[in-house]
């Protein structure tokens, strides 16, 4: 009896894509986490916000030429944006677009990081590789643990 393609037993090689996907998703939602207070207060270990303020702080520092007057939006729009990125990539849902969006932001944070702070900021923080893992996997189709390959999988056997 012939199994299908899609039915193969998954190898390490098959688990990368998805591993990759999580944690990139997991380092999105954390670092909103982090700005919303959840990983403790402001100058607690492992915490760079402890709170919102400290974050539009940091934004305002990165982006000079931005009117202070839309700081905070910048601030709101940034954290919904990663927060909403790093959901779809947890899930599995719109995952290329999802990887490139991130790729894209990711890739904005390491030049105003550059420009503002020094090319030593973004290298020890890893911006760039994950700017460029994004961009990766963006390039892939939806891995096997993903809602997207459950989608592909349920138009197939309807067609």
């Amino acid at each position: 009896m012939r199994r299908s393609p899609r039915l193969r037993k998954l190898g390490s090689s098959d688990l990368a894509a998805p591993f990759l996907r999580l944690a990139m998703g997991v380092g999105l939602v954390s670092a909103v986490a982090d700005r919303l207070g959840f990983w403790g207060p402001p100058g607690a270990a492992m915490v760079s916000w402890g709170n919102f303020h400290n974050f539009l702080a940091y934004t305002a520092k990165l982006n000079p030429w931005c009117p202070g007057a839309c700081l905070p939006l910048l601030g709101v729009v940034v954290t919904i944006a990663e927060a909403g990125l790093g959901m779809l990539l947890i899930l599995g849902i719109s995952s290329r677009l999802a990887a490139l969006l991130t790729g894209v932001m990711t890739l904005a944070f390491a030049a105003a990081m550059t420009l503002v702070l020094g090319v030593h900021a973004p290298l020890i923080y890893s911006v760039f590789p994950f700017s460029a893992a994004s961009f990766l996997l963006a390039s892939q189709p939806p891995d096997e643990l993903s809602i997207d390959n459950l989608r592909e999988l349920k138009s197939s056997r309807k067609e």
